[in-house]
């Protein structure tokens, strides 16, 4: 399967506890890389949000921020803790027949004592519930928008595969009319000598000639490689890391057609080819 590592995804859900939004950035990185931003009633998704993310990607540089909006006109509700509040007013007590305190009792002193006053407790399992169902629509979504991107992708480098293959045709055609060139070219050297040459001296230096430049190893290896291409295009599994290495192998053949070819034909062909797989490279960079 072909996916871009570039995507972006935004999803909200509200409920009773306000309203959750996730966001979602990636972009190219040779692993996976998560950045987690989270709210601080959200703390305890840490680890599962990290492994929802990683069970869905498997490369890139992800930005997760997730946001958590109370509702406007919503308020906390505040509870008393009566043991606490209780044994403050008897110690207060206590302090007031030792001692002469005819001062007014401050009722806001007596709820500024540590533990006097509290949030009451709520139930936050259906915001930590939501919010990864949440994430995983977003997932889906950042899934689906990078599934489109390889498409495209996946069309260009089909193109430039068949590209490349019509060039390795063409250089193949090719074989035995250079083949006959070189053959004259090293006939009418021999005769620039004033010699006439021997006919199994020459067939000798034929071959060891024909065989330093002979490059049909290289172009079934090139022939190889397009069609291991197309086939990791057709894969179900994320394939970026194996094209990246395919276009390696098929660089390294191109350049050594290069180097042996005797013709300009076949020069300017390796030439094409090479201008392809740099075009296919660039593009792989950003293939899951």
């Amino acid at each position: 399967m072909i996916r871009s590592m570039t995507g972006f995804a935004r999803r909200e859900r509200q409920g009773p506890w306000g309203t959750l939004v996730c966001e979602l950035r990636t972009v190219n990185h040779r692993y996976l890389e998560v950045s987690l931003r989270l709210p601080e009633d959200l703390r305890s998704l840490d680890n599962e949000v990290r492994q929802t993310i990683g069970a869905a990607l498997r490369r890139g540089k992800v930005d997760a921020n997730l946001y958590l909006k109370s509702t406007p006109g919503s308020t906390r509700r505040l509870e008393l803790d009566q043991a606490i509040l209780d044994e403050l007013l008897a110690r207060i007590g206590d302090v007031r027949a030792r001692v002469d305190a005819s001062a007014p009792l401050n009722a806001l002193d007596v709820l500024r004592w540590p533990g006097v006053i509290r949030e009451a407790e709520t139930d936050v399992r259906p915001v930590l519930v939501a919010t990864l169902d949440l994430l995983r629509e977003s997932l889906q979504e950042l899934n689906d928008t990078r599934a489109r991107e390889g498409l495209r992708i996946r069309e260009l480098l089909a193109t430039r595969c068949a590209s490349m293959a019509a060039q390795v045709d063409l250089v193949r055609a090719r074989l035995p009319e250079v083949s006959q060139r070189l053959r004259q070219r090293l006939v009418e050297r021999i005769s620039q000598l004033g010699t006439a040459p021997d006919a199994d001296r020459l067939e000798q230096e034929l071959v060891i000639y024909a065989h330093k430049m002979d490059v049909d190893e290289e172009l079934d290896r090139l022939g190889g490689h397009l069609q291991e291409v197309r086939s990791v295009l057709d894969a179900t599994e994320p394939s970026g890391r194996r094209l990246d290495f395919l276009m390696q192998e098929l660089n390294r053949e191109a350049n050594t057609l290069s180097s042996k070819s005797q013709d300009v034909e076949t020069t300017r062909a390796a030439v094409d080819m090479k201008v392809f797989i740099e075009q296919m490279r660039e593009q792989i960079q950003n293939v899951e």
